[in-house]
């Protein structure tokens, strides 16, 4: 379990520092003009950044308890 966690914390903190990083790995090649990703985007990663964050934390700290 707390490998998951760590695993979660490290995707949540990645998500939240440079969104544009999932975006090249996913959704570059969907789009038109391939250039740089959204304002919605990258507002909608940060924001689920935030919760894999906030999930890995508590796997973490639910596994050591």
């Amino acid at each position: 379990m707390v490998l998951q966690g760590v695993f979660l914390l490290i995707a949540g903190v990645t998500m939240i520092v440079k969104p544009s990083i999932l975006w090249l790995i996913a959704e570059s090649w969907k789009s038109n003009d391939g250039t740089e990703p959204s304002d919605f985007y990258n507002g909608s990663t940060r924001f689920g950044g935030i919760l894999m964050t906030i999930a890995g934390i508590g796997g973490i700290i639910a596994s050591l308890l």
